[in-house]
């Protein structure tokens, strides 16, 4: 395992036991709201914190993004962080929520961490070296079409976000699937895909530390990332479409109808 990723993995543990040892008292932690019907809990923070200090302490030079706690420190090596992706899945008790950590390096992605502290399913990756689920190599899943394919998203729930767009493309889609779920962490989202539990997955209006892990992870395992329009990038624009070769294509295909047809 990359000296880069082994810290990362460590960071993600340690977030991980924080996250598990206040899942009895979620219900009944104080949550802010940072804007229309996105959360923040103490157990975020704490988590964030405990990233920040592990990353830091092995490589104090390298800058932060991260969800809680914004940006830090000016450096060739970005370290992007969402402590808790799914904190109101976790307030509720539902039980899908991860830690996601990844390292950019000169604007390219070159480490992922996804941890699943319920199942205990640590996904990593490093560039030019694979994807993996607890040291097993994954895949994408080698569906050819959208015929019986699953696929995953996300409703938009920011305040501002273009919810008939997302109509739009929903449309489009469930006609030829065998199933869509939103189960409400992107960053699992992507790791499914990456592993093959889901075939696709599509989302508008996300954040880089939504997609960054994520986003390698799925390209390690033989997928493709990309934006909803090609003269956009995917970590900028929020605006993600993934799966493997066949399924992007065609997912592509259906929601660029929908694109079009919203603007005209």
């Amino acid at each position: 395992m990359h000296p880069m990723l082994n810290i990362a993995v460590r960071a993600a543990r340690a977030a991980g036991n924080i996250i598990i040892r206040q899942i009895d008292q979620a219900q009944d932690l104080p949550a802010n709201e940072k804007s229309k019907n996105d959360f923040v809990t103490e157990v975020d923070r704490q988590a964030e914190n405990v990233i920040i200090d592990t990353l830091l302490k092995a490589y104090p030079k390298h800058a932060i993004l991260a969800e809680e706690s914004g940006t830090r420190g000016n450096s060739e090596y970005i370290w992007i962080i969402d402590p808790l992706d799914g904190t109101t899945n976790f307030i509720h008790g539902f039980p899908h929520y991860a830690v996601s950590i990844a390292l950019q390096h000169k604007g390219v992605l070159q480490q992922a961490v996804i941890y699943d502290p319920l199942r205990q399913e640590l996904f990593t990756a490093s560039r030019g070296d694979g994807a993996y689920l607890n040291d097993r190599r994954i895949r994408v899943s080698k569906r050819k079409e959208l015929k019986g394919a699953l696929l995953g998203t996300g409703f938009p729930f920011r305040e501002g976000a273009d919810l008939e767009l997302f109509i739009r493309s929903l449309r489009a889609l469930s006609p030829f699937t065998a199933g869509i779920r939103r189960a409400g962490a992107a960053t699992l989202d992507l790791a499914y895909v990456a592993c093959g539990r889901l075939d696709g997955f599509w989302e508008f209006g996300l954040k880089p530390w939504d997609i960054a892990a994520g986003a390698l992870l799925v390209e390690e395992a033989g997928g493709i990332v990309c934006s909803m329009q090609s003269d956009e990038e995917y970590l900028a624009s929020g605006n993600i479409i993934s799966g493997n070769p066949s399924i992007l294509e065609a997912m592509q295909k259906h929601i660029s109808s929908a694109i079009i047809g919203h603007s005209n």
